[in-house]
């Protein structure tokens, strides 16, 4: 299936448009970062105590919060988990209550609101404030150290100035996503530091392909301007960018629609991640190359240029 028969887009020519484009919504992520709801952290991070239960008869979730008040835990997250009578209560750390006296208070306050609505605990989990601290700085720590381990490889099989690009666009697809991620109000924790490495790496496979169909263009039209180069190969690559991204997206918009509370915001980085991924290899990655060329060499001084004018 192709949606662009023969595509001739100047992206190149219309660049300055695009950065401008991300420009404003990276600011706007940033804005709700530094400015507004801030990223909030979930137990992983923060610490605290994550219980399931199962009720006999349905409730809700302002009945469940109502009674958590009574105790001192109005302020937990209520999500339904599975089932629509399952629940996951996540409470903040309470001072030096630790999980079993955290699971026993829930257990009673439920108990008094609903004497004939039985529930059962089916799981409970602690995190202490430190081990959070400590999850926390390891997960952005990998995080980082997969983008330099992606500029050292994108250097070695390409050349320097590619893995600028290619790395600048990894790094607009991550900020703008934690942008919107904060935006929409999610937490963050560790399955969520798994979907930010997840669309590292969809994102910079997007990018590779670009990148190899530059490079075999550059032997075939070795006297061409390095931006008419990259926007051939952009379009040549174009329909099959597209698709890939449109068949992923149907994937993951079933899971973030279907899957429930626990995963949405995991869901979400996908979701977003691979719109925004997509978007970085055809408007980033490859019109970065050709702004520092312009600014700091001419088409001759690439290097896999110099190695083809000599074939």
């Amino acid at each position: 299936m192709q949606f662009f028969k023969t595509p001739n887009i100047d992206f190149i020519g219309k660049r300055r448009k695009f950065y401008f484009l991300s420009l404003v919504l990276f600011l706007a992520g940033m804005a709700s970062i530094f400015l507004h709801k801030g990223i909030q952290y979930g137990i992983d991070f923060k610490g605290g105590t994550s219980l399931v239960v199962r009720f006999e008869k349905p409730v809700t979730i302002g009945q469940i919060r109502d009674a958590l008040s009574g105790v001192g835990l109005g302020g937990s997250e209520i999500k339904r988990f599975g089932a629509e009578s399952e629940f996951i209560i996540y409470s903040s750390q309470q001072g030096a209550m630790n999980a079993a006296d955290a699971a026993d208070l829930v257990d009673e306050a439920l108990n008094s609101q609903f004497p004939d609505n039985r529930h059962e605990r089916l799981q409970v989990d602690t995190v202490g404030p430190k081990i959070g601290q400590e999850l926390r700085k390891k997960a952005f720590m990998a995080v980082f150290f997969a983008l330099v381990l992606m500029l050292v490889y994108i250097s070695i099989r390409f050349e320097w100035v590619f893995a600028v690009g290619a790395v600048s666009a990894l790094f607009h697809d991550v900020l703008i996503t934690l942008g919107f991620f904060s935006i929409m109000g999610f937490e963050l924790s560790l399955k969520e530091i798994a979907a930010f490495l997840t669309l590292v790496g969809y994102s910079l496979n997007d990018t590779i392909v670009v990148y190899d169909r530059i490079r075999e263009n550059l032997k075939v039209f070795r006297n061409d301007e390095l931006s008419v180069v990259m926007n051939k190969s952009i379009n040549q690559t174009l329909n099959r960018t597209v698709n890939t991204g449109l068949t992923t997206l149907l994937a993951v918009a079933a899971l973030y629609l279907l899957g429930g509370e626990v995963v949405r915001g995991f869901a979400f980085i996908m979701l977003f991640g691979i719109l925004i991924g997509t978007y970085s290899s055809i408007f980033v990655a490859a019109p970065i190359v050709v702004e520092w060329q312009a600014r700091h060499g001419g088409r001759q001084e690439l290097r896999m240029g110099k190695k083809h004018k000599s074939l």
